[in-house]
Order: structure tokens, then sequence, then C-alpha cells
């Protein structure tokens, strides 16, 4: 039996923030909002996905942190939450791929509209900004 495929959840914080991008797909996502990320590819590790994915979704490059929560199960395989920050001198995240990104403090983590498996890490966001 082959192994699950891993997505990696990109947590990244920037001045006690969390940024949360704005789902344009599928149509049962498209509005709701998420942690970037996506697919880990053949011979890439999760820290170089977290990378390549916020390059390819953000324009930005990112110092990758520790891995938060647990395993999450999704249609697509397993989801894996990492912490991420802006490196030094990276711009500003872009939604390059997402209808629009939004900084999230502590205090509105809960109220965002999250796709289920981010739903899934809200305390653990809370306690990551806290």
């Amino acid at each position: 039996m082959a192994a699950a495929q891993v997505v990696v959840a990109t947590a990244l914080v920037h001045d006690g923030r969390v940024l949360a991008a704005r789902r344009t797909r599928p149509p049962a996502l498209a509005g709701l909002w998420e942690l970037p990320g996506g697919r880990v590819e053949a011979g890439e590790s999760e820290a170089e996905a977290v990378v390549r994915e916020c390059r390819e979704e953000l324009g930005t490059a990112v110092v990758v942190g520790e891995r938060i929560a647990t395993d999450l199960r999704i249609d697509a395989g397993v989801l894996r939450v990492h912490t991420a920050r802006l490196a030094d001198g990276a711009p500003q995240p872009r939604a390059l791929e997402h209808a629009g990104l939004r900084w999230v403090a502590a205090g509105e983590v809960a109220a965002v509209d999250w796709v289920g498996a981010d739903r899934a890490v809200v305390a653990d966001l809370v306690a990551l900004l806290g």
C-alpha cells in the first residue's frame, strides 16, 4: 500500500499575525480561507515544499520553522502544518493564486471562515500567536 500523499500548509507568521489566503477553487471551497500550501512533490522534503509553495502562491521567500498540530486526514491524503516567517528582505506576500490575503491576529483566528482542515488547527494557531 502506497504512503498517503502529503500536503503541507504554511502558518506564515509576521508581526504577531498569521496569513490567511482566500480560495478561488474548487467551487465547494471558493471564498473560504486557508493556510497557503500544497502537495509535496517527489524527491522534495516538506520544508522544501513549503518554500516552493510560498514562492508560487505568494511570490515571497520564507524560512520554515516547526510543525504544529498533528497529521490531519484530508481527501488529498494527509495535511501537515508548518510554521514559517518571511525571509530577511523578502517581499510582502501577494495573492498570485488566491482571491485575497489577510493577516489575522490571535483574537480573530476563530472567527475566520476556514476550510475544514484548517479549522481543525485554530487552537494551535491561537497558541502559536499567543
